[in-house]
Order: structure tokens, then sequence, then C-alpha cells
């Protein structure tokens, strides 16, 4: 990847409401998904930085909005994971809260990635979230992460078994491994050209949408 500028990401600061998000200018893609689907390594994958957001064995570690800072104008979003049954319920109703705030309300996102486990089947949050996204302009990618897991056959039927569910809502899917890195360069295109300001991003309406 020619002038990846992925690369420079470094940890600016972690948000636990919407009001202590940097000021919101400039562009920038977060990154969503259950907590057991990959998404830290997917991140560490994307930016060639091992250490940058944290991984735990212990799935729902995240539980703050964590920005990784690009240049003075464009930002990494890594959002809280959710659906890990272990998280108390009060912890999952401010997940709901906090990202739909974020994804209705946030006028400098301009792309969000969503990861999933290829081997699992969308769950409710995974049908919510992009129907939430069409509504308001903001496209939005699916990563379906460890794909490593699966033989070539297994993980091109999971593709378009996938697909067929998302793609009602605008989205684009492809298989990915953090793991192993098939399919980054895909996924760094897409996530540079939102960065960029490649295509729409849905602002206007975004601004038009309630909040």
């Amino acid at each position: 990847m020619s002038d990846n500028f992925l690369r420079r990401a470094e940890f600016l600061l972690s948000a636990h409401t919407l009001d202590q998000c940097p000021e919101d200018s400039g562009r920038e893609v977060a990154f969503v998904g259950r907590s057991n689907a990959g998404k830290s390594s997917v991140i560490n994958a994307l930016t060639g930085k091992r250490g940058l957001a944290r991984t735990s064995k212990t799935p729902g570690r995240t539980q703050l909005i964590n920005f990784f800072i690009l240049d003075a104008h464009r930002r990494l979003v890594d959002l809280p994971g959710f659906g890990f049954a272990k998280v108390p319920p009060s912890m999952q109703a401010h997940w709901f809260r906090t990202v739909n705030d974020y994804l209705q309300r946030r006028r400098s996102l301009a792309g969000l990635i969503l990861i999933m486990d290829v081997r699992r089947n969308p769950g409710t949050e995974e049908t919510q979230i992009p129907a939430w996204c069409e509504a308001v302009g903001l496209p939005v990618h699916v990563l379906l992460n460890k794909a490593d897991k699966l033989s070539f056959g297994a993980g091109s039927r999971r593709l378009l078994a996938v697909r067929s569910t998302l793609e009602q809502h605008g989205c684009t899917v492809q298989l990915f491994s953090a793991r192993d890195r098939s399919g980054l360069e895909e996924a760094a295109v897409v996530v540079q050209g939102w960065l960029a300001g490649d295509g729409n991003n849905g602002t206007a309406q975004k601004k038009n949408s309630p909040g």
C-alpha cells in the first residue's frame, strides 16, 4: 500500500460519553463489533502496530470509545464491543446509548467498519447497526474476520450468506484475517478512501437527521 497513512496512528484519548470525544471536525472511521470478533486485532493489523488497540483473552474489555490520531484532521475510533454475556446489563445499556448517539450525531464520522466472526451468523446488533447507518447515509464495510479458520470453500459460502443478509442496507462485505493478514489491502483501501474524502459519506444527510 503506497502512502499508508494508517501506520501513523497513535493513541489520542478515551471517552466514556459523547461529550468527552475530541472536537467533531475533520474525518474519522470507526470500528465496531461483537466483543469476541477480534476488533482490536483488526485495528492493529490495519495500522501495522501490534499493541495500538488493546487485545485481551477476556472479551468485553473495551468499554470506552478510544480515539487514535492519524494527523490533525483524521482519526480512527475503536467503539465498545457488544454482545458479550458476562458484561452487566447496565454496561450493555450504556453501550447501546453511547454507540447509538455516536452514530447518529458524530458529523466527522466518514464510515463504519463492522467486524464479525466469519463463523457466526449476524446477530441483532449486526443487523441493527447497518440499518441505523443506512438511515443517516453512513457507509458500512463489513469484515468477516478469522477467515483463516475456514477452508476457501467454506469461507466463500459464508461470504455469500452474510452478503445476502446485510447488503440490503447498502453494506459491502469481505473476508478478512487479522492473523494471516488476508484481505488487509482491500480493507485498508476502503478506510483510506473514506478518510481521504473519496465518495459520499452522507455527511449532509447526517446533519439533517434527528439526533
